[in-house]
């Protein structure tokens, strides 16, 4: 099973410059930086004239805004929000135990929905595919739909083959 990691990296540096900005944003509003007084200039006088135009700080929080509906959308994505199919571990289990003879076998996943079961499976070239074909149509997938749903459940697999 694959790791998202480059999804949970990402969020967490997303996550971490937005924190970062709004508790600097809580403690300069609230007097509380490090004994900093209110007053204090933070930034360049040319800097602090663009600021002090009113469509430079909308345009900056509507811009904040967005980056910030961005990121929940994207954890809700990595989360599984938003997807139509369950995955099945059992499932998934089942082919990988099934198809042990296969070497190099790739990605695999079992998902339950309504409509049914969706199998994918991703095998190397130097496999035999009518082989692993075979294997699918006579006993696994049987098998898995007897475990996971009923035997009459509808079920897609799809099959990849890498060069």
């Amino acid at each position: 099973m694959r790791q998202y990691t480059g999804n949970r990296t990402g969020l967490a540096v997303v996550g971490g410059t937005l924190l970062s900005l709004g508790v600097y944003a809580w403690l300069r509003g609230h007097d509380r930086f490090f004994d900093l007084p209110p007053t204090a200039k933070v930034l360049p006088a040319q800097a602090r004239k663009v600021l002090d135009e009113p469509w430079t700080l909308w345009s900056l929080a509507l811009s904040l805004m967005l980056l910030a509906l961005f990121s929940l959308r994207w954890l809700l994505l990595s989360l599984g929000w938003g997807r139509r199919r369950v995955p099945n571990g059992t499932g998934t289990a089942m082919l990988f135990v099934g198809l042990k003879n296969v070497e190099g076998l790739g990605r695999a996943h079992v998902r339950v929905g309504e409509d049914g079961l969706r199998i994918g499976l991703t095998c190397p070239s130097s496999a035999d595919v009518g082989a692993v074909v075979g294997k699918l149509d006579q006993e696994i997938v049987g098998r898995i739909r007897r475990e996971i749903r009923n035997d009459d459940a509808g079920t897609v697999v799809r099959l990849h083959v890498r060069r």
